[in-house]
């Protein structure tokens, strides 16, 4: 089953004095492009949760959101006294005290560096694991989500895939007068000429051109890279790279039943061809 590299996930743990927020949020990417904003108390563990989530998102532009709110409880920063003294000193030499209470020094000063301390503590394990159990949620919602939008990709491939095979039929079916056109139409210029014609060579020199404009081939191919772009698509994984290349074979096809046509109802069934794999190639943009 393919999926989408577009999606969304978010859960939220809430512990007896922090709330662990995880938010994951994906785009389409050549390749895996992860951004993580993670809280620099929780640094050390940074590549051992990037590397989770690249494990279960394996492609595309992830932002990687870690958020932690104190409910008020604990707190590892404190006021440093004896800074904030310090410079409440030196703003009322600055400034005449009459005119500033201590509040109004007091919020000077707080805005100042180094006047709150915080104190380093070791990771609890019990609230990292708390963090993973998020992490793992988060990543089973956006997954699901990845799986929703992929489904409606699907159906929108098949639908453009019946429509390319359905015109891969009427190419077939104007084959044959397309050919009997272009042979009648050299006999006529040849006949045109008024000049005596060695036929047996001119039967030769015939089917040598009528042979540049046989599709037999391109038609074939076409149809085993349609019936092979549906096997991928209804394969176990999600492979848009495979799906990118067969699309892409799929259009050299098309170009070239175009190019060796020359014959205006088959060019236009072409350009509608081409027109459904256009929307194919958009979407597989956004295949994982």
């Amino acid at each position: 089953m393919i999926k989408s590299m577009t999606g969304y996930g978010k859960y939220v743990s809430q512990l007896p004095s922090k709330k662990i927020t995880i938010e994951v949020k994906s785009l389409n990417s050549k390749n895996l492009d992860l951004n993580a904003r993670i809280p620099s108390f929780y640094r050390e563990k940074e590549l051992e949760i990037r590397n989770i989530a690249a494990k279960s998102l394996e492609r595309g532009k992830i932002d990687l959101s870690l958020y932690v709110e104190l409910n008020g409880e604990e707190t590892n920063a404190s006021i440093n006294d004896a800074v904030v003294r310090q410079y409440m000193k030196q703003l009322a030499g600055v400034i005449d005290s009459k005119e500033l209470n201590n509040i109004e020094l007091l919020k000077m000063a707080m805005r100042l560096p180094d006047t709150l301390k915080t104190e380093k503590d070791e990771i609890d394990p019990e609230e990292f694991d708390a963090i993973l159990h998020a992490l793992d949620r988060a990543l089973e919602l956006i997954n699901t989500y990845r799986k929703d939008e992929g489904r409606a990709l699907r159906e929108d491939f098949e639908i453009r895939i019946a429509n390319i095979k359905e015109y891969l039929s009427e190419v077939e079916k104007i084959d044959p007068e397309r050919m009997a056109g272009v042979k009648e139409r050299l006999l006529k210029n040849v006949s045109d000429l008024k000049a005596d014609v060695d036929e047996n060579r001119f039967e030769q020199e015939l089917t040598y051109y009528l042979e540049k404009y046989d599709i037999t081939e391109e038609k074939v191919r076409l149809a085993n890279h349609l019936d092979y772009f549906t096997k991928v698509l209804n394969s176990g994984e999600s492979n848009g790279k495979k799906l990118g290349f067969i699309g892409q074979e799929m259009g050299r096809e098309i170009n070239t039943i175009g190019s060796k046509s020359n014959y205006a109802p088959m060019q236009q069934v072409v350009v509608r061809m081409k027109d459904e794999l256009e929307k194919i190639k958009e979407q597989l943009l956004n295949v994982l």
